[in-house]
């Protein structure tokens, strides 16, 4: 089984939460970015790249919620490149069946 694991981090704390998710992470799980956590994507991914429990290609998938991406400026949207880097983009519909999804055991909110 596996879990799913809900960000929601400011920049200032985005190292610590992705350390946290680091000490219960398996093979297969998922991330979902909340809120401004979208716009560190990046970030995210080099200090997940640190961790040496977290293999990139370990992450069953990496999701963003289509609300949270609105909020963004078109700019910033633009240079992100959201498609390359996101498994899907999801409605809040969307959101609450995956947190129902019998793929996942456990789902796990980390908000530092």
């Amino acid at each position: 089984m596996a879990t799913l694991y809900q960000l929601h981090s400011t920049m200032d704390t985005l190292r610590r939460s992705t350390e946290q998710m680091a000490l219960t992470w398996r093979a297969g799980d998922s991330i979902l970015l909340l809120g401004t956590t979208v716009a560190f994507i990046d970030w995210l991914n080099a200090y997940l790249g640190d961790i040496e429990e977290i293999e990139m290609e370990d992450i069953a998938g990496i999701y963003a919620l289509a609300e949270d991406v609105a909020q963004l400026n078109q700019n910033t949207t633009a240079k992100l490149n959201l498609a390359a880097k996101v498994t899907g983009i999801l409605s809040d519909n969307e959101w609450v069946a995956m947190t129902q999804d019998s793929r996942f055991d456990k789902v796990i909110t980390i908000a530092l």
